[in-house]
């Protein structure tokens, strides 16, 4: 089944990326790019949630900072 769901997925994905790059392919061309479109795409999402599982902590650290120097900055005008 994933088989079958990659090739639906890839031809769905690859139909919307050649209008929205407005490009002229045909049915097979068209699978292939979305097929190869989807493995590279989930191979850098994992990737990414990958690096974001130890990034997140000081990412959100860095935005809490940010939002407390935000309150901070307009309780003291006040």
């Amino acid at each position: 089944m994933p088989v079958v769901a990659l090739i639906v997925i890839g031809a769905a994905a690859g139909f919307l990326a050649t209008r929205l790059m407005r490009i002229e392919a045909d049915i097979p061309t068209t699978m292939l790019i979305g097929i190869v479109g989807a493995l590279v795409g989930g191979f850098l999402l994992r990737m990414l949630i990958t690096v974001s599982g130890w990034l997140s902590g000081f990412v959100g650290a860095v935005l809490g900072a940010l939002l407390v120097i935000w309150i901070w900055q307009s309780l003291k005008r006040r």
